[in-house]
């Protein structure tokens, strides 16, 4: 839609003279506007910027309606005060009273949606006006040492604010969209990384696999899967087990996602020219004995990684492939030779994340054999039911304390491939990942799916969630 607009011509009365403005230019032009008086009321502030980052430092809980509450005051005051007990607010209520992972402030047309991610799933939480909206992305750019000046640039920053458990570390981006910036924090507490393996969902072989190879003196232990599968919070889990004071640790991380005592823990600064090869080779010349790089992305930090294992350091890293044997042929496909791979990977873990179910209100169902054939594999149905034509599984109930969505937390399901003789027989073959993972699977791997079922017939999650992570 457009609107005519009547131009004056050198400061003369209007004549008949038009000019097209489109709606959009007028909307931008508003948004402008008030970015402008918002940015000079940030301003005045800044000088509060140490009561600010205090950031609730009693970290209790906050209910829903509280929010609501804040949110209508601030529709009726232009107080900064207000719009800071608000960000306040929803600090604690997305990192502690909800557990959420993320947070995203969402730019719409007419006004911004606030989100938060909990157990891998986004959930619509509160609608603001724009004006709230942008003086909220403008305290955050104070609060991570943005430019609040800029607006058509993507940004990165971080804050911390303390709660009655400890610290939580706040690793924020900003990015303008049509409709304006988008922002998105994601919360990191130290809480997440005090998790043992079994805790995590490691059960029997797989277990028994992992605790033999992260004791073993030199070599790679690999963790695979897509974004947010927990393979860091894997690997942390492996550290905090042998950090032991006869050992010297060193990490090179993107970023430093949780503080393990006695790590010494370093972070990629692109800056400084520092990513994962030059603090990989770097990380080499500080007498290590193991050594942990957040993600193996390119052919220089594959082939230090692998010399590194070679040498006889442990070496612990991430890789994004969608199950173990593809592990193998990521290595060599980054231009390292198959016989270093064979002789120095340990083992390759692949994993996803399933939802937990909430113990409190978790129910039991019958489900039939019939019914599971129409959702699952023929291969999952005969691991599931066995020889029965029906069973009980779990499904989600719904409570207070879960959200009403029937689950709390999450747990992995995983493959773990044991880089026996067999196998480095063939990946010096380099034969297919299809190959690799049918004799890993005739050796006695146990595959994510297998382990998925496994969790579904103990109650731990339900056939539905196993659908909406395995069935790919």
């Amino acid at each position: 839609m457009a609107i005519f607009k009547k131009k004056n011509l050198n400061g003369k009365k209007p004549s008949h003279h038009f000019r097209l403005v489109k709606k959009s230019d007028l909307e931008k032009r508003k948004n402008e506007k008030i970015t402008k008086k918002v940015d000079k009321d940030v301003e005045n502030n800044e000088k509060k910027e140490k009561e600010i980052r205090r950031l609730a430092a009693t970290g209790k809980d906050i209910s829903n309606k509280k929010i609501n509450d804040l949110i209508d005051s601030a529709k009726q005051s232009h107080v900064q005060d207000i719009i800071v007990e608000l960000f306040n607010g929803l600090m604690v209520y997305a990192a502690i009273s909800e557990s959420a992972s993320d947070l995203h402030i969402e730019p719409w047309e007419e006004e911004a949606m606030i989100r938060i991610r909990v157990d891998g799933i986004l959930y619509d939480r509160f609608r603001v006006n724009k004006t709230i909206y942008l003086r909220l992305i403008s305290l955050l750019k104070i609060l991570t040492k943005m430019r609040t000046d800029e607006h058509r640039a993507p940004q990165d920053g971080r804050f911390e604010f303390q709660t009655e458990g400890g610290g939580v570390d706040v690793r924020a981006s900003v990015i303008p969209t049509s409709n304006g910036e988008k922002a998105v924090l994601r919360f990191l507490s130290g809480k997440s990384h005090k998790l043992t393996l079994k805790q995590l969902g490691f059960l029997g072989d797989d277990l028994r696999k992992v605790s033999k190879a992260i004791h073993k003196n030199w070599g790679m232990i690999l963790a695979t899967g897509p974004t947010g599968s927990g393979k860091t919070t894997t690997i942390y889990a492996i550290l905090e087990e042998i950090n032991k004071r006869e050992v010297n640790i060193t990490t090179i991380e993107d970023p430093v996602e949780f503080e393990i005592e006695g790590v010494n823990q370093s972070q990629v600064d692109r800056k400084a020219k520092m990513d994962f090869a030059t603090g990989l080779r770097s990380l080499l010349r500080q007498d290590p004995d193991i050594i942990m790089v957040g993600e193996i992305r390119d052919e220089e930090t594959a082939k230090i990684a692998v010399n590194a294992a070679m040498t006889g350091h442990k070496l612990l890293s991430t890789l994004h492939t969608n199950n173990a044997a593809t592990t193998v042929l990521r290595l060599i496909d980054m231009g390292t030779e198959s016989y270093l791979v064979a002789s120095t990977l340990i083992c390759a873990i692949a994993q996803r994340l399933v939802r937990k179910l909430c113990p409190d209100c978790k129910v039991k169902r019958t489900l039939t054999r019939t019914k599971a054939k129409r959702i699952l594999k023929l291969e999952y149905v005969k691991l599931l039911f066995g020889n029965k034509e029906k069973i009980k599984v779990a499904v989600a109930g719904g409570c207070f304390d879960c959200g009403n969505t029937g689950y709390k937390g999450r747990l992995g399901v995983y493959e773990v491939l044991d880089n026996t003789p067999e196998i480095q027989e063939l990946i010096l073959k380099r034969v297919n990942s299809t190959k690799l993972q049918e004799a890993a699977i005739k050796l006695g791997m146990t595959t994510m799916a297998e382990d998925g079922i496994k969790k579904v017939a103990s109650g731990d999650t339900t056939l539905e969630e196993f659908v909406r992570v395995m069935q790919e």
